[in-house]
């Protein structure tokens, strides 16, 4: 079932937080239209994986900006064609569009093999923490989000994407003291993997 942005809304007026909710909108539509026309592996329009994790953010109560950036992260990624960092930055602020950089940098590197990509991936999740935490908070978001819709991928991309939950992505969630969630990917990335 497709998730909009009203549920989105709802969660944030629900919340009685001081939340920059124009800001929020901006960012929504931004991403919207920047995501128009892409789809993902479900059939469902690419924006609601962004507002899923939006959503997972606002759950954690994170700030104005780090939904916004949650609904942008990936479009520097995925739409180098219509938007780059400097329009994020004029559109949102400085602060927005360095999370979504932080973002779009702990994803944007290939590597010759398995096990360089591992322990490169945990170098620059410990970096991008120590600039600003919320990226990390974010990119688990993300994760979370993409394992829990991850039956519409491969059985070998679905294998990989659940020991790289398991050695990378549940291991940080719990530094971080984010138990349900560290406990949620485990739950998912294991019944793959150890049915």
């Amino acid at each position: 079932m497709s998730v909009t942005y009203e549920e989105l809304e709802k969660q944030l007026v629900a919340a009685k937080h001081p939340y920059n909710m124009e800001k929020i909108r901006a960012a929504y539509e931004y991403a919207a239209a920047m995501h128009d026309g892409q789809f993902r592996k479900s059939g469902e329009p690419y924006i609601t994986h962004p507002i899923s994790v939006a959503i997972i953010v606002a759950e954690l109560e994170l700030d104005t900006d780090s939904i916004c950036a949650a609904l942008l992260h990936d479009t520097i990624e995925d739409c180098k064609d219509k938007t780059n960092l400097d329009l994020l930055k004029k559109k949102f602020g400085a602060e927005v569009a360095e999370l979504v950089d932080g973002l779009t940098k702990l994803t944007d590197i290939h590597f010759e093999n398995k096990e360089d990509e591992s322990i490169e991936n945990l170098r620059k999740m410990f970096l991008a923490m120590s600039k600003d935490i919320r990226v990390l908070i974010i990119k688990l978001s993300d994760r979370l989000h993409n394992l829990r819709t991850i039956n519409y991928m491969t059985h070998d991309k679905i294998i990989e994407k659940c020991r790289e939950t398991l050695d990378i992505y549940a291991p940080l969630a719990a530094r971080l003291g984010m138990y349900a969630i560290k406990m949620e990917l485990e739950d998912i990335a294991l019944k793959f993997l150890e049915p």
